[in-house]
């Protein structure tokens, strides 16, 4: 007797998108999403009104593993730097895996370019969130400018996972002192 929960065509939809997606681009055709999930394009259409709909759900239901596999616990009690290399050394560790193609919501953002598109607007709250996270860190830590700092730290954060997403760097000994330097510089305790 098997114990295998049967995903629904909503959620093998879902899956396949966040696969599919992640791995080949936003441009992955409707054919290749529903052959991925199993499931006919009327069903995909009977689901989601768009591509572009699907798109955005999927990342949508993507943001709470990525962020808890990113940020550190609200109730950790380390110092706002430690929390801030915490989130380096996430994104570090996750770049060694062959699969690692960068952050899927700025490769998203990227490839959509149009801002107000579903996934793009989706994709832009969580990176206007993560760089929230590196303010309110920046402002408990003491940063001099903690406004500039959080943006400097997105910017290394994009920039890292991208270059290790497209396999022209590794993060390893890179991007955690250059963190580093940035705190250093901002007076961050």
């Amino acid at each position: 007797m098997s114990t295998e929960v049967k995903l629904s065509p909503r959620e093998r939809l879902l899956e396949a998108a966040a696969t599919l997606t992640y791995r080949d681009g936003v441009g992955v055709g409707v054919e290749a999403l529903c052959k991925a999930a199993g499931v006919s394009k009327r069903s995909m259409y009977q689901l989601f009104q768009s591509k572009d709909e699907l798109l955005a759900a999927s990342l949508e239901r993507r943001t709470s593993a990525y962020v808890a596999a990113l940020l550190p616990a609200a109730d950790d009690d380390r110092s706002p730097r430690e929390r801030i290399l915490h989130v380096f050394g996430q994104v570090e560790s996750q770049s060694r895996a062959p699969e690692f193609y960068g952050c899927p919501f700025l490769a998203a953002q990227v490839e959509l370019k149009d801002q107000s598109h579903p996934a793009s607007r989706v994709a832009h709250a969580v990176k206007a969130n993560l760089t929230s996270f590196f303010r309110a860190e920046a402002e408990q830590g003491g940063a001099r400018d903690p406004g500039l700092l959080a943006r400097q730290l997105s910017l290394v954060f994009d920039g890292g996972s991208a270059r290790a997403g497209i396999g022209a760097d590794e993060l390893a000994g890179l991007i955690t002192p250059t963190v580093v330097t940035l705190l250093d510089a901002a007076g961050v305790r």
